[in-house]
C-alpha cells in the first residue's frame, strides 16, 4: 500500500486485491492491479502529490470502466458455444467446422 494512504484506501486496496485473487490472478499481479487502481483513485480525489493527466482528466473512474482498457479485447464465444448455437439452428456440416466457420454459419 502506498505511503500516506488512509484507512479507506487501505480497505479499497485489500478488497480489489482479494477480488483479483478470487478470479485466479496471481498474488503479485493482484497487488499490482490493486495498487494502480487505488493510486488512480487517490489522484482523482486530490489525495496524492503528483498525478498524470490521464488520471485526473479521464471522465470514467477505474471502477466505472470495468476493465475496458485491459487490452484483452472483447471476449468472443468459444468454439463449443458456437457449435451449440449451430446445433440449435440445424447447421449442416457443423461437426467438421472450425471456430471461424461456425461463427460465419451462425451469423456472428
Amino acid at each position: 500500500m502506498p505511503a500516506g494512504s488512509n484507512r479507506k484506501r487501505e480497505r479499497q486496496y485489500e478488497h480489489i486485491k482479494e477480488q483479483a485473487e478470487e478470479r485466479g490472478t496471481s498474488e503479485r499481479r493482484a497487488k499490482e492491479i490493486a495498487a494502480r487502481t487505488v493510486n488512480k483513485e487517490r489522484a482523482r480525489a486530490g489525495e496524492s502529490k503528483t498525478a498524470s493527466k490521464v488520471s485526473t482528466r479521464d471522465p470514467k473512474s477505474a471502477a466505472q470502466r470495468g476493465g475496458e482498457r485491459s487490452h484483452r479485447g472483447p471476449q468472443s464465444p468459444t468454439r463449443d458455444q458456437l457449435y451449440e448455437e449451430a446445433r440449435r439452428k440445424n447447421v449442416e456440416g457443423r461437426s467438421n467446422m472450425n471456430k471461424e466457420q461456425l461463427r460465419k454459419a451462425v451469423g456472428r
